[in-house]
């Protein structure tokens, strides 16, 4: 089995450039429910991660702060807390489980460094609950 099987596509995956704006990242966010969204650049590599989390700190520092301020404020001005490490597709499941134990997702990218997709943890724990309860019958 390889990370493939589990791959979220790029063209299905919610993801920000380090050019958006707070604001549209909150906004992005906020319609699908998210808690974090990686950050692919113009040359279509991954960037990093913005949380929920990274929004917050920076709105904390931002005296007299109003929504109109993040109409301004770019992604890739805001300090990213976590830093969510990706793999390359060849990457064995073992290291991409081990990273899904921390992470929520994990990037992908090919061998040139462009970004793939995400392999979720959900899909990886939906995979093991089939397989253990195939396994008990």
């Amino acid at each position: 089995m390889n990370i493939a099987f589990f791959l979220l596509p790029k063209k299905e995956v919610v993801y920000l450039s380090p050019r958006s704006t707070m604001r549209q990242a909150m906004e992005r966010m906020e319609h699908h429910r998210y808690t974090a969204v990686p950050l692919v650049d113009e040359e279509g590599r991954y960037s990093g991660t913005i949380t929920e989390g990274d929004l917050l700190w920076k709105l904390k520092n931002i005296p007299g702060f109003c929504l109109k301020d993040a109409e301004k404020i770019l992604l890739k001005d805001i300090p990213q807390h976590v830093q969510n490490q990706c793999v390359s597709i060849d990457t064995h499941i073992e290291d991409l489980i081990s990273l899904a134990v921390k992470q929520s997702f994990v990037p992908v990218v090919d061998d040139q460094g462009i970004f793939i997709g995400i392999v979720r943890r959900r899909e990886i724990i939906e995979y093991c609950l089939r397989f253990f309860k195939s396994d008990n019958r």
